[in-house]
């Protein structure tokens, strides 16, 4: 990278992107984000980053968060099953919570945030929007979007966050944008609420498990928030993980540095 580079984080205020702006601070990147609130991303990033305001479930307003924008990382989410984050409006009674449960057509017709809204269609919006000379796309999805038959991974997808995730990585690999894929376990670690810019620095997963990579959706278990971001950001320093998709989990001995580049080589000969 080079220091003409500016990535947009996608979905920063979340607990993942949160952490792929500190991390990429702390490698003296440019930084923009896309965001819904202006005043909530200045203050928790100290006016280190730019802020471009747009929603990616509102195509019209991507656009202008796009110039001079060299990679893209998108860690943009939401509950796997129906919550106050689907943002219902307006909110639902007791009565129709249980209607919201059975009924799809009702669900999706009632949340404006659900992962049909957010990872399938937002994700195909952000990728339109995306400069064709994007030098990376990097985006979040998730461990089990080629195993949704089985369990857990069934459980997960009672409301098709997985099928939102695997339409996502389609739109991003159909595009002829230069990519990279992280499937994340379960999402382990803080920051479970947001969190200062200074704290985000500090992050640390305090000597857990070490760090597993792997392709062709075949790992289970967690993974941590922090080195989620931190192999979103690392991939785009090394060009062999262009167009690949990676399984992410924590597991064994936590070596005193992990060494991104080692793990991801040993992978990147795969076709996937």
């Amino acid at each position: 990278m080079s220091a003409e580079d500016l990535v947009l984080v996608v979905g920063a205020t979340g607990g993942v992107g949160q952490l792929v702006v500190g991390k990429l601070l702390e490698k003296n990147v440019k930084v923009r984000v896309l965001t819904r609130n202006a005043a909530k991303a200045e203050k928790m990033f100290d006016n280190k980053v730019e802020i471009a305001v747009g929603d990616i479930r509102e195509a019209n307003t991507l656009p202008a968060a796009m110039p001079n924008i060299t990679h893209i990382i998108c860690c943009t989410g939401t509950t796997a099953f129906p919550s106050t984050r689907w943002d219902f409006d307006p909110q639902p009674n007791f009565l129709e919570w249980g209607q919201i449960f059975l009924d799809s057509e009702y669900r999706e017709a009632k949340a404006k945030n659900t992962p049909t809204k957010v990872d399938a269609e937002g994700v195909s919006n952000l990728v339109a929007a995306a400069p064709r000379n994007l030098q990376r796309f990097v985006f979040v999805s998730s461990c089990g979007v080629h195993r949704k038959d089985k369990f857990p991974f069934s459980v997960l997808n009672a409301f098709g966050v997985l099928d939102a995730k695997q339409k996502g990585e389609a739109a991003i690999a159909n595009s002829g944008l230069p990519y990279t894929i992280i499937r994340p376990g379960r999402l382990i670690d803080g920051p479970f609420t947001s969190y200062d810019l200074n704290t985000l620095l500090k992050a640390t997963t305090n000597g857990k498990l070490g760090v597993v990579l792997g392709q062709g959706d075949t790992l289970s278990g967690d993974a941590s928030r922090i080195d989620v971001a931190a192999a979103c950001v690392e991939s785009i320093f090394i060009p062999s993980t262009t167009n690949k998709a990676f399984d992410i989990i924590n597991q064994g001995t936590r070596p005193a540095v992990i060494n991104w580049e080692a793990l991801f080589s040993q992978l990147t000969n795969s076709r996937e």
